[in-house]
């Protein structure tokens, strides 16, 4: 696994400026690019389930204020709002931010927290990672082929109750760093999105059976100390494709993100 160096303080000028670059690039592309990408709500109802997961929203965390998380949900409400229903046909791209648009105060959205250099901070539309990371682990057991997703740089909590395999999801942020899947079958599928008082569920059902079934399964997982002193952790994660009792395995996300807190606590 490869060396990570250390961080570099950027002033929040340049910050402000560098994202505000790339966020109009990104517009750039949505108008000129030559994706297709998946727009249309359905009221079809496809009778196939993928695969389906559910993550716990009212999180408590340490000295942070329960009042985010409840910011939060409000967030996942909007934004699953533009989400829920949507079909991909074959050939089409599903991006996040190309159906939820800009997060924005006069839209609804509220202060959540976000991480920032490593750091925890709040911004608006903050906590939208979390719809993120559950779209990725149910596209990472279907077919669709995951072509845009980023991680953060930065291993904030330690493990407790993960139920997922360590950087087995995708972060956010409007409108650059994206998540994005291509349906490469001749198949269709739709997304399902919903909350509960608890939790964030989410679904995706096929037009048509599937001929395979998929897993996910991470390699090579440990943590080691950088020369300049402090710890990284890094792993792989593989799709793993079950059809006619034979498995064929694809390398979908390599992670390396700094530890910001004490490795191999128990």
């Amino acid at each position: 696994m490869q060396e990570i160096e250390r961080p570099k303080k950027r002033s929040n000028l340049r910050l402000r400026l560098g994202k505000e670059y790339f966020i109009i690039k990104r517009r750039y592309e949505w108008l000129f690019g030559s994706k297709k990408y998946a727009r249309v709500q359905s009221n079809n109802e496809f009778e196939h389930l993928v695969f389906k997961h559910q993550s716990f929203v009212m999180r408590p965390l340490k000295d942070l204020e329960m009042y985010l998380q409840k910011n939060k949900k409000t967030n996942l409400q909007l934004a699953i709002q533009h989400i829920n229903g949507i079909e991909i046909k074959p050939d089409e791209v599903f991006s996040i931010w190309r159906l939820v648009g800009r997060p924005t105060r006069r839209k609804g959205y509220l202060e959540g927290l976000i991480l920032k250099s490593g750091q925890l901070d709040k911004d608006i539309g903050g906590g939208l990672c979390q719809l993120g990371n559950l779209l990725f682990w149910i596209f990472a057991h279907s077919p669709l082929e995951v072509i845009e997703r980023y991680r953060h740089g930065y291993d904030v909590f330690p493990d407790v109750k993960r139920k997922v395999p360590f950087g087995a999801g995708a972060t956010l942020s409007y409108n650059y760093i994206d998540l994005q899947v291509k349906n490469v079958t001749k198949n269709s599928f739709i997304i399902k999105l919903w909350l509960d008082d608890a939790h964030l569920h989410g679904a995706l059902y096929a037009q048509e059976p599937l001929s395979a079934t998929y897993k996910v399964v991470e390699r090579n997982h440990h943590m080691k100390q950088q020369m300049w002193g402090g710890y990284s952790r890094h792993n792989q994660i593989f799709k793993v494709k079950i059809e006619g009792g034979v498995e064929t395995e694809e390398l979908i996300v390599e992670n390396h993100a700094i530890m910001m807190y004490q490795p191999f606590l128990k």
